[in-house]
């Protein structure tokens, strides 16, 4: 079975996020590091070479694979900030509406920056990732 290429690194967060080319871009992940930390009540950690995870959870999947990934977490990319939640359909739907400008997919957010979207909202979305993932997958993770 193939290996998980996201996974934790020792790599600096600091180090990573003054390395985002766009000033703008860069600030908004500043902050967005300092909200999702607040928020979930863990310190940012890379995961991979481009994405700052907060806490981890351990999944199985019926077809046996496994790994571990983080609770929440977002990615600069060069059109959008990535924002990497999980939630109940029925609340991210209700989630999103209020959220502001923005794009989303199945597993991601994309936001081009932060003042386009609600930041009250954004923190609501980040504890229900959070409360949901340690439902559905109760065994300990970080």
């Amino acid at each position: 079975m193939a290996k998980n290429k996201t996974i934790p690194t020792k790599n600096s967060v600091a180090d990573f996020l003054a390395g985002v080319a766009d000033p703008g871009r860069r600030a908004d992940c500043i902050r967005l590091a300092e909200i999702m930390t607040k928020e979930t009540g863990y310190e940012p950690e890379m995961w991979g070479t481009a994405i700052v995870g907060f806490g981890s959870y351990d999944y199985k999947y019926e077809s046996g694979h496994e790994g571990s990934a983080p609770l929440v977490a977002f990615s600069p990319r060069s059109n959008a900030i990535s924002l990497y939640t999980s939630i109940e359909s029925e609340e991210r739907e209700q989630l999103r509406e209020q959220l502001g400008k923005h794009k989303s997919g199945k597993g991601c957010i994309y936001i081009s920056k932060l003042s386009d979207v609600n930041q009250p909202v954004l923190e609501k979305l980040i504890k229900a990732s959070v409360k949901h993932l340690r439902k559905k997958y109760p065994a300990p993770g970080k």
